[in-house]
């Protein structure tokens, strides 16, 4: 997992990461599904710990351009664990209550309870992006919003929140085959947007803005992973790789029976 992870400080230029690479996994498609599923069945486990026990609270990012594999990751990784544990939320174009409010209100109200997995479908993220590349706001707010994030991240991480963001991969190339399968598959009609071609034209200015955002944002506390995923196989392992790894670090423990009910006899 350390080969994408961003080190806090370091410059991100996205162009320099390979979405086709693979270099993580010596084998192919087939035996990368196989080693999904035993890593899932993993996590189903960790998972059920995590809510037995009550201790810890996990944060998901999960950030890409359209087409990116952010509904299917979230398919193919936790389709198999407890729903009471885990839920995902999603931030779409903001209403006129959240936007009366400052831009982190409607995400804070979403972060995880103790026992809780949450997962972001985008995130407070779109207030460094869309806001930036569409000029929905100054340079002097996207700017210090940059400050305001990591400050929010870090209060999440002292209450006892482990964070781990991904930024889903792909190329321009990756993405105009994707929106093309929508638009031939029936299946996957409802996925288009008429606005997907129109910000297509925008990908220059998305790569800069999301090349900044995972440059600033990403801390000993809340890290940022750039996720090679042109592979949808590739990119699932990685992301299921790293939430395994990071619950079992937590080394959770199924709580013990109260004292008060160990002589108890069920007549």
């Amino acid at each position: 997992m350390k080969r994408y992870r961003v080190r806090p400080g370091s410059k991100v230029r996205l162009q320099e990461w390979d979405p086709d690479d693979a270099s993580g996994f010596a084998g192919k498609k087939a035996a990368a599904t196989r080693e999904l599923e035993k890593l899932k069945g993993r996590l189903e486990v960790l998972q059920e710990l995590l809510y037995a026990e009550r201790r810890h609270r996990v944060l998901v990012v999960l950030q890409g351009m359209d087409t990116a594999g952010k509904d299917g990751t979230i398919r193919r990784v936790f389709d198999g664990v407890n729903p009471q544990g885990v839920r995902v939320a999603q931030f779409k174009v903001p209403t006129p209550d959240e936007l009366a409010h400052d831009f982190l209100w409607r995400v804070h109200r979403e972060t995880p309870g103790t026992g809780e997995i949450v997962i972001f479908n985008r995130s407070h993220y779109e207030d460094v992006l869309v806001a930036r590349v569409h000029g929905l706001v100054s340079k002097a707010v996207w700017e210090r919003r940059y400050r305001e994030i990591n400050e929010f991240e870090q209060m999440l991480h002292q209450e006892g929140t482990t964070i781990l963001k991904f930024y889903l991969n792909i190329d321009k190339a990756e993405q105009r085959r994707r929106l093309e399968a929508r638009l031939h598959d029936p299946t996957k009609h409802w996925k288009f947007s008429v606005s997907d071609p129109r910000e297509r034209r925008f990908w220059a200015d998305y790569m800069t803005a999301y090349g900044e955002a995972v440059e600033r944002t990403s801390t000993d506390w809340a890290p940022w992973y750039i996720v090679p995923s042109n592979r949808k196989w590739y990119r699932d392992l990685v992301v299921c790789r790293s939430l395994v790894k990071t619950l079992e670090g937590m080394h959770s423990k199924f709580p013990p029976l109260p004292k008060a009910l160990s002589s108890l006899r069920i007549s």
